[in-house]
């Protein structure tokens, strides 16, 4: 066992500190110079020699550990420490190097780690880690903002809108339904035609009340349809052009016995220019929009048809029927069987 005063004199130099420095402004290595006694220094300085006492017993934890396990010895660790100031012409009072030893027991001025399971420190480490999960987490809401601005888009916006559509819809059809029989009876010459057309109006009307838009949108567009017609003025003529037949025959499947007879027409408008019609193909039920058609006729129209054809190129009897306003059907100049067909080539 080493004496006090060699105890001093190693400490001293371990820790940078001149030995056997005597009077005069001596630096400590925590307080700074110190002059004298420090009886008088404030309660910061007496911290700060508190500090520092518990940093030299920390360098000679085998005297510490020795000597605070008897607690008769802890007078005598207090008065080595006094020698080892006082070697460095420090007094430090009794009542600090009694703080210091007390705060060496209870860990005081003792670094610990936190606790890593501890909520603080979770959080600390994420701070200092979020460059490393940030860029992760910034494209992952990046990807959902992504997500969510397409879904609006192209989804959620255009359904909205038709939402909306859909309940003017519902509250404008009733008065549009309304108008459009009006209009329809008053350009019809048929009352029969002005009472369907009242009857449309109200089917509409009652499947608006109870949200079926579709089937109020089916009566509107019947009703336009009629309005259309009535309002429409054509004449029928015989197609009569190079490369295009005038008239044909057919043998039915239905009934494999049987000729059918058909002219080939087409409408056209006060303006000279061909009108679409819809035609039921009776051939297969199928109702298209077509320019020309081939209407049913007997035998004997179709055959005089032909002669007048053949006699110049011309047919001089082109217009076969006429469709004024007011009417939905035109009236024919010509004997017709009420079919037809839009197809034969």
């Amino acid at each position: 066992m080493t004496s006090g005063g060699e105890t001093s004199k190693a400490d001293g130099q371990a820790r940078g500190r001149p030995p056997g420095a005597t009077g005069g402004v001596v630096s400590s290595p925590v307080s700074g110079p110190v002059s004298g006694p420090v009886s008088g220094k404030s309660p910061l300085d007496d911290v700060m020699i508190a500090m520092d006492v518990v940093d030299t017993l920390r360098h000679d934890r085998n005297l510490v550990e020795r000597e605070l396990n008897d607690d008769a010895r802890r007078q005598d660790l207090i008065d080595r420490l006094r020698e080892i100031y006082r070697g460095q012409g420090i007094e430090v009072p009794d009542r600090i190097l009694e703080e210091g030893v007390k705060a060496l027991e209870e860990d005081r001025f003792a670094y610990k780690p936190p606790d890593p399971e501890a909520l603080s420190t979770k959080i600390a480490r994420a701070y200092v880690t979020r460059w490393n999960w940030g860029r992760y987490v910034l494209g992952a809401l990046a990807a959902i903002v992504a997500f969510f601005a397409i879904n609006y888009v192209f989804y959620e916006r255009p359904r909205q809108v038709q939402v909306q559509a859909e309940r003017q819809a519902v509250i404008e059809l009733p008065s549009r339904l309304q108008a459009l029989a009006a209009s329809v009876a008053s350009e019809a010459n048929d009352p029969l035609i002005g009472a369907r057309a009242e009857s449309l109006a109200k089917s509409g009307t009652n499947a608006a009340a109870t949200g079926d838009l579709a089937t109020a949108q089916m009566a509107e567009a019947e009703l336009k349809e009629i309005l259309a017609k009535l309002r429409s003025v054509y004449q029928i003529r015989i197609v009569n052009r190079p490369g295009e037949v005038s008239g044909l025959w057919r043998i039915p499947d239905a009934n494999p016995d049987t000729y059918n007879f058909y002219l080939v027409v087409e409408a056209i408008g006060a303006d000279g220019d061909p009108l679409a019609q819809k035609i039921t193909n009776e051939e297969t039920g199928k109702t298209e929009q077509v320019s020309q058609w081939a209407v049913r006729v007997d035998r004997s129209v179709l055959s005089a048809v032909k002669a007048d054809k053949d006699d110049d190129g011309i047919i001089q009897n082109n217009i076969v029927g006429r469709k004024e306003r007011g009417r939905l059907v035109p009236d024919w100049r010509i004997a017709t069987q009420g079919g037809a067909i839009t197809r034969w080539k």
